[in-house]
């Protein structure tokens, strides 16, 4: 019974293989349609999610204080004693190290916070808060202040 399941669905196989070869569209067909996907926050040609995204900030290194515009895109933070102000719409904001702050006018969806003693102010949006830091105990600051 195992081999005559096994040779059927090899038949179907070298069948199916040369159909899907010839029916190609042709060099006048229109493209394929844009796949539109959430988690990349805009339409995109089969991105793979969780891959970096234009317009992404990253922010590396030691000390830095710098102003920039979110423009909607992820906000990623690596380091210690940085401060950033981000300007506009952020769609994330993401923290790694101690010490860091980040005031935020606006972050859409989430913000993640990894380290000690990380701090991030949003002004306005109703972000989804991951504090995994303070779940290994160690102290770090969330919140939303007035505008």
């Amino acid at each position: 019974m195992t081999w005559r399941a096994v040779a059927r669905s090899l038949a179907a196989c070298l069948v199916t293989f040369p159909v899907a070869l010839t029916a190609t569209p042709g060099a006048n067909a229109e493209p394929d349609p844009v796949v539109c996907n959430p988690y990349l926050r805009k339409c995109a040609d089969n991105a793979v999610v969780g891959a970096h995204v234009q317009g992404d900030t990253h922010i590396t290194g030691v000390g830095i204080e710098q102003t920039l515009d979110c423009n909607n895109g992820t906000l990623l933070v690596n380091g210690s004693y940085n401060t950033v102000y981000a300007l506009g719409s952020c769609w994330a904001v993401t923290m790694q190290g101690s010490s860091n702050t980040v005031i935020a006018d606006n972050v859409v969806n989430d913000i993640t916070v990894y380290g000690s003693d990380q701090m991030v102010l949003y002004k306005s949006g109703e972000p989804v808060v991951l504090d995994r830091g303070r779940e290994l105990g160690m102290v770090n600051r969330i919140d939303r202040v007035a505008a």
